[in-house]
């Protein structure tokens, strides 16, 4: 599903922390403080999900909770871990707790609200997205709006979802997902020329997947640039081959 696809995307950015590099010997933690030993499990335990290794993730994540379970940070990211382990009742639980624990945090509202929509819970995921995006300390306001963008497009407000991502753009003009979502956008109302200007945009700040590459194809066929079209789709095929996306030109073809 592209919403559980680009919220594996948006996650890290929206927590709101700056994660470096993270060397500590045993003597070093057993002088910090559980505030900062849990803190450092939970940058390690970021770390490891931006790098997709979710079971050491976890581990570094639930010693971030044994040490100080009223981290409300260490309770937004386990929600995140469950979330992409797709156990959505612990990820609401967690979530649940670390907005229980900081209620002003455009994070936790930002991801929580996030989930909600993804759980079929449109109001009120849409109602904490909006608190996100309103926040004074919120300077990241382009993850709310392109969260509130996609949850608007799931539930088929369109306009709306458009609005948003275009307002995500207006303050991060290189926001690569919601880039992504104006080249899908243009496509399905015709615009090719704008489709294919917005995916110039974002390949200027990220790499193809499956679905810029499909929407790519049907672009360029629409403008009857074969060329193109056929780079494109040999791209598609050797990148991406056991995609739905390829299985779907490999259909049309036949």
């Amino acid at each position: 599903m592209l919403y559980k696809t680009l919220a594996k995307w948006l996650f890290v950015s929206s927590i709101g922390l700056f994660v470096t590099a993270c060397v500590s010997t045993q003597s070093n933690r057993d002088s910090m403080s559980n505030q900062e030993q849990a803190d450092l499990y939970l940058q390690m335990g970021v770390r490891y999900l931006e790098m997709d290794m979710l079971k050491i993730a976890k581990e570094h994540l639930n010693h971030a909770e044994e040490i100080d379970s009223g981290n409300a940070g260490v309770q937004n990211i386990l929600g995140v871990l469950h979330e992409r382990l797709n156990e959505d009742d612990e990820a609401a639980y967690h979530y649940q707790n670390a907005i229980s624990l900081d209620s002003d945090n455009a994070s936790i509202k930002n991801n929580y609200g996030r989930f909600l929509c993804e759980q079929g819970d449109y109001k009120e995921g849409l109602e904490l997205l909006k608190q996100a995006l309103v926040m004074p300390l919120n300077n990241k306001k382009w993850f709310a709006y392109t969260n509130m963008g996609l949850c608007e497009a799931k539930y088929g407000e369109q306009a709306l979802a458009e609005y948003n991502f275009r307002q995500a753009l207006r303050v991060n003009k290189n926001y690569a997902p919601s880039l992504f979502e104006m080249q899908k956008i243009s496509y399905r109302a015709g615009k090719y020329m704008s489709a294919r200007a917005f995916l110039e945009r974002y390949l200027a700040v990220s790499k193809h997947n499956a679905q810029t590459l499909w929407y790519a194809v049907q672009t360029e066929r629409a403008l009857g640039n074969k060329q193109l079209t056929e780079e494109y789709r040999a791209k598609l095929f050797s990148l991406f081959p056991g995609s739905k996306e390829a299985q779907q030109l490999n259909t049309a073809v036949k």
